[in-house]
């Protein structure tokens, strides 16, 4: 078959792989759309959880082309789509019922065979079945949905909240719907690029304010409008840390601050420890996502969440170059689309 080789970090290849041999308990997929994300990015420059060589490719769906012994819930020619997660159940954190953390943490497309490949084999428990509703662009959102999913679970947004999404790419605009259908009173939607708060005021957002990522607060009062307290959460899904270091300036006494994007590991932030103290403003991680993948679906498949408006652009398996510069370098690109 063929796939995605990554030797080490920016070095790979579009070349021909063996098919994975389908085990007990396997499920080969045959797979028909796999989403480009910018955690991708972090992975092409090694970062992340990344370990080498590796095939990425997280965000997939297609047809089921084979099954395993003892695997009687799929059969051939099933729509499906996978959760890429795998805790290993046995460490410490684990055991604590904290599968998230685990010490073993196992992730295909980020340090285990991905989706950008013709096909990629997934352990049964992990393969979800998607109606003829959903199309396999659409389901190949099922993951970034899952970790909006978790990101919600870690917010507790309490119904009537004010709450800002700072950033507009994918997985912010899965965010903001997310948000919105969760009880927040009014929803904020940031971003530099003009097109993308378009998306998201037709995706119901109550108002979108165009920013500069380098001065965030130079737009502070147009944020805050109509009150001055501030947010009672902001999730910043920018992945820049100059981003994340303006947020507690918007929350309000008692606020949240939801770190979504990806940020470099190398990065670092300066925040006033008084300023948490004295006003108890809490600052929260959200990683990645277990278990979340039922939920993801429930809302594609009902069509509350709309996916479809966020593809870009999509391209062959021989064209992962390409796609991936697009990513990387095309401001007004959202999901980018490989199609094996």
């Amino acid at each position: 078959m063929k796939a995605v080789i990554y030797r080490a970090p920016e070095k790979f290849e579009v070349t021909e792989i063996p098919k994975p041999e389908v085990g007990q308990g396997d499920v080969l997929i045959r797979v028909k759309a796999c989403g480009i994300c910018k955690t991708d990015v972090h992975i092409h420059r090694g970062k992340f959880i990344a370990t080498f060589p590796l095939t990425p490719g997280h965000e997939f769906a297609g047809e089921v082309a084979q099954v395993g012994e003892g695997v009687i819930d799929f059969k051939p020619g099933d729509r499906v789509t996978a959760d890429n997660a795998y805790p290993c159940g046995n460490c410490y954190y684990c055991r604590q019922n904290k599968p998230l953390y685990c010490e073993n943490f196992y992730s295909l497309g980020c340090n285990a065979p991905g989706g950008f490949a013709d096909y990629v084999l997934v352990r049964s428990e992990k393969v979800f079945k998607i109606s003829e509703n959903l199309s396999f662009e659409e389901a190949a959102f099922t993951e970034p949905t899952a970790c909006v999913v978790h990101s919600m679970d870690v917010a507790k947004i309490e119904p009537g909240s004010r709450v800002l999404v700072l950033g507009a790419g994918p997985a912010g605009l899965i965010l903001s719907q997310v948000v919105k259908r969760c009880g927040a009173g009014e929803l904020v939607v940031a971003a530099p690029t003009e097109s993308k708060l378009n998306i998201a005021r037709e995706l119901g957002a109550d108002r979108v304010v165009r920013i500069q990522r380098s001065d965030l607060i130079a737009n502070r009062e147009e944020l805050l409008g109509h009150d001055k307290y501030g947010f009672d959460v902001v999730f910043d899904a920018t992945g820049s840390a100059r981003v994340t270091e303006q947020c507690p300036e918007l929350l309000k006494f008692g606020g949240k601050l939801i770190v979504f994007g990806v940020p470099g590991e190398e990065e670092r932030i300066s925040i006033s420890p008084y300023d948490i103290y004295r006003r108890e403003i809490k600052i929260i991680g959200s990683f990645a996502q277990v278990n979340c993948f039922p939920r993801a679906l429930s809302f594609l498949e009902s069509g509350s969440i709309s996916v479809k408006g966020l593809i870009t652009c999509e391209f062959p398996l021989d064209e992962f170059a390409e796609a991936l510069n697009v990513l990387m370098f095309e401001r007004e690109a959202l999901k980018v689309i490989i199609k094996p």
